[in-house]
């Protein structure tokens, strides 16, 4: 009789390596992932689209394997730990779904997708304990890394951006102008474009270096040092960068200088601000990165997690306890969610006393966008004195993702038109401001205000909470975008003008909610 050897798959040997009293902790862990991943699945293809498709965001892929790794590299350490159920831990998830509720109800995707990451992370204490949680900090952390952001970022990168290029244009004997995001020189206009304000550069860098820190550094006035330097380093290169581009422009011609940046400016640039990163602090590297780091003994004798273990549940309870709030938020977030405003069957702008209606015609083509708005006006008022004002006003029955007012490219200022952003206009409690230009000579002020109920404001922050907290009490309330806008004028000049027009209409919030029927 032949016999044959039974050669176990690797899945198989995987399994076999796991503790017994690892097995169904971990069996559990998944299953809880798999729940919330289907309760926050949206947020999830939403973050996977970005990481994959939007190049500021691609260094995001190689962070699951990241947390992959360090949690590996715990495993041995770990192994003595036995995992416990951890009622907090039900707390902490049901803080993250909370989160994760009001972005959703708010169309506030980064609020969304921080509260989807973090309901992944509380699972870990409320499942695995105290201890293990302890032993995997910061691992458990790092996921942070998995939410997008960085977009907030581009407009004062750009301007740091910009002064530093004119620094250095002009210290290398080239005449420049600026203005704003925009360099004068003698062989043309350059632009500090979002592209070019190093924010890709600069959030991939804040993640390569938070690991360098931790895995090869011990002690904490290093590792901060090392960040600094970390998050300083691609600024400055960037900028250097920047000025690079302008001074090649000046001998070799402008084509030339943009055909070298496109080459040099993508992973060859990030890797070389790596690489000087690396050689100025190599030497004080003074942890193996293969060092998991924990000493599970200590975590076993700490007293400190001994107190907070009070909070035992059994493992059963605590899945139950998941489950039943991933429920929960969904059935509160369906029902939220269909709460909406109703909408007039037309609107229009009223009368303002001394100023009239007269034909829109930009000298530049200038439409802000609404998308999902229920209705969209735009106008031209001219006053008695001769001053225009440019008018748009949008009414929305609800915010949300498919709906949002405060969205990156709605308003005034739409992507893949001439229109380019300047520098900050000014701002106060009831709008904010922004310089606009196109074609390289068109000069635009807008000034953005958004209501919600009885608030006015030009913050988007504000606009966030205010909505949140009525989608979460079902307050039907509409919301509206009023942009007031003079092209072709000064900036002083053009603040003056919509403060006569605004003091026309008797107040923002008043005169938009009289054109939206409101009163």
């Amino acid at each position: 009789m032949r016999h044959e050897a039974y050669l176990p798959s690797p899945a198989a040997r995987l399994f076999d390596r796991i503790p017994d009293r690892w097995r169904l902790p971990l069996a559990r862990l998944g299953l809880a992932w798999l729940v919330l991943f289907l309760l926050t699945g949206r947020d999830w293809l939403t973050m996977a689209d970005k990481w994959w498709n939007v190049s500021t965001y691609n260094h995001v892929l190689f962070v699951p394997l990241i947390v992959g790794w360090l949690m590996w590299n715990r495993r041995g350490e770990l192994a003595q730990i036995a995992p416990q159920g951890w009622a907090p831990g039900l707390v902490l998830l049901a803080g993250a779904l909370f989160l994760w509720l009001l972005g959703t109800l708010a169309g506030f995707n980064s609020a969304s997708q921080l509260g989807a990451v973090l309901a992944l992370q509380a699972v870990v204490p409320a499942l695995l304990g105290p201890r293990v949680t302890a032993g995997l900090a910061f691992p458990i952390v790092y996921m942070l890394f998995l939410v997008p952001f960085g977009d907030e970022l581009v407009p004062a990168l750009q301007m740091v951006t910009a002064d530093i290029v004119i620094w250095l244009t002009r210290f290398s004997g080239i005449p420049a102008h600026i203005e704003g995001v925009f360099i004068d020189t003698p062989v043309g206009l350059f632009e500090v474009a979002e592209a070019c304000s190093g924010v890709q550069f600069l959030v991939a860098m804040l993640a390569l270096g938070v690991l360098i820190a931790q895995t090869c550094f011990r002690g904490w006035g290093r590792r901060i040092g090392f960040l600094a330097l970390a998050l300083a380093l691609p600024i400055l290169a960037n900028g250097v960068r920047a000025w690079g581009t302008i001074y090649i422009a000046q001998s070799q011609g402008i084509a030339f200088a943009e055909g070298f940046d496109h080459i040099f400016y993508g992973w060859i640039f990030f890797a070389l601000v790596v690489g000087i990163l690396l050689a100025l602090t190599w030497r004080w590297f003074d942890r193996d990165p293969e060092d998991p780091g924990i000493d599970a003994q200590a975590l076993l004798r700490s007293r400190s997690i001994d107190r907070l273990s009070r909070g035992t549940v059994g493992a059963n309870v605590a899945l139950a306890g998941i489950v039943m709030l991933a429920a929960g938020f969904a059935l509160w977030a369906g029902y939220a969610s269909r709460a909406e405003a109703e909408m007039p069957a037309r609107i229009a702008f009223p009368e303002v006393p001394g100023w009239q209606q007269v034909d829109y015609a930009p000298q530049v083509d200038w439409a802000p966008r609404a998308s999902g708005a229920a209705h969209r006006l735009i106008a031209r008022y001219r006053s008695d004195a001769g001053d225009e004002v440019d008018v748009f006003f949008a009414l929305y029955p609800a915010q949300d993702d498919r709906r949002d007012a405060s969205a990156y490219g709605e308003g005034a200022l739409v992507p893949e038109t001439p229109w380019r952003w300047v520098e900050p206009g000014r701002r106060f409690p009831e709008a904010a401001g922004a310089v606009l230009l196109a074609n390289g000579h068109v000069v635009r002020i807008a000034e953005t205000s958004w209501r919600t109920g009885n608030l006015t404001t030009g913050s988007v922050a504000r606009l966030k909470l205010a909505t949140m907290r009525d989608r979460l009490l079902l307050r039907r309330r509409p919301t509206a975008t009023l942009i007031l806008s003079v092209e072709g004028r000064g900036v002083q000049e053009s603040a003056e003008a919509i403060d006569r027009f605004v003091g026309a209409t008797g107040g923002r919030g008043a005169w938009m909610d009289r054109t939206a029927g409101l009163r």
